[in-house]
Parts: structure tokens; C-alpha cells; sequence
């Protein structure tokens, strides 16, 4: 089969790759492009490890096709963090201890930034809701609830 050219907005940056047709992003993300941050856990879309936002919006990278993102804006939490340091939520996940084993963490974190990209003072069921797709078996979902929360508090960077 022929490999299909794919021309997106990578965390800032033009990326472009080829991608076999059944290719999904996150395997392109992760072994094509090198970006390591979102993670594999199921595989079937069903624990959010994998989650990015593309154009803004949550997806599951590891059940969306490669090839769908044709010039669209990828984001991942490797484009979290700029000159200014971690991103709000980065810090408040690491100063209220959010993260145990840390698997889970790059997509609450993608989950939490577009929630707060579109509602930056949301309420707690807000943020309950915003995670549902993502599974946490270490925390018990509090210290990232609390840790979303603070974030939002945080004053905004500009920039």
C-alpha cells in the first residue's frame, strides 16, 4: 500500500510525515515524529493515555487515523512547558502531587488544558467531567480534580 503524505501544526511547529493508511497517530506520533508524551495504555480508546488535543478538541490518538489530521494543530504535552517554564497545570499537578506513577498524567493533563482553554473557571463537576475518559488507578482522582482546580485559580501567562 501507498503511503499517504500528512502536513500538520505539531505542538507549534510544521511537521510533516508519511503514514500507512491504517496508521494512528499516536503510533506516528510516538515512532514517526519521536514525541514520546502521549502514552499507550489500551490501545482500543478506552483508558485516555493517549489523549491530545487536535484543534483544540480531546482525542484519543491511539483510534484516530494518521491521516485525518491533514492541516490540522496537534498538541501534545510536549508543547506544554515554553521559556516561561511548566505550564499551570504541570505545576500544579507536580506541587499537589497529581501524578503517582505518572502513566495517566500527559492526557488528564491534554484533557484538563481544553477544558481550561474553554472554560477557564470551571466548577468541580466541570472537571469531573472533563476526565472522564481518562482512567487513573493510583490517585483516586482527587489530587487531580484539586490540582486542575488550582490551576485554573493560577494567573494566566501571556504569551
Amino acid at each position: 500500500m501507498a503511503k499517504t503524505p500528512v502536513t500538520f501544526t505539531l505542538n507549534g511547529r510544521e511537521a510533516a510525515t508519511f503514514v500507512d493508511p491504517a496508521a494512528n497517530l499516536l503510533d506516528v506520533l510516538r515512532r514517526g515524529l519521536g514525541d514520546l508524551s502521549p502514552k499507550y495504555g489500551c490501545g482500543q480508546g478506552t483508558c485516555g493515555a493517549c489523549t491530545v488535543l487536535i484543534d483544540g478538541e480531546p482525542h484519543l490518538s491511539c483510534v484516530t487515523l494518521a491521516e485525518t489530521i491533514e492541516g490540522r494543530t496537534v498538541e501534545t504535552t510536549n508543547g506544554l512547558q515554553d521559556s516561561a517554564g511548566l505550564h499551570p497545570l504541570q505545576q500544579a499537578f507536580m506541587d499537589g502531587f497529581a501524578a503517582q506513577c505518572g502513566y495517566c498524567t500527559p492526557g488528564m493533563l491534554m484533557a484538563a488544558k481544553a477544558l481550561l482553554d474553554r472554560n477557564p473557571s470551571p466548577s468541580r463537576e466541570e472537571v469531573i467531567d472533563a476526565i472522564a475518559g481518562n482512567v487513573c488507578r493510583c490517585t483516586g482522582y482527587e489530587p487531580i480534580v484539586d490540582a486542575i482546580l488550582t490551576a485554573a485559580r493560577a494567573p494566566r501567562r501571556t504569551g
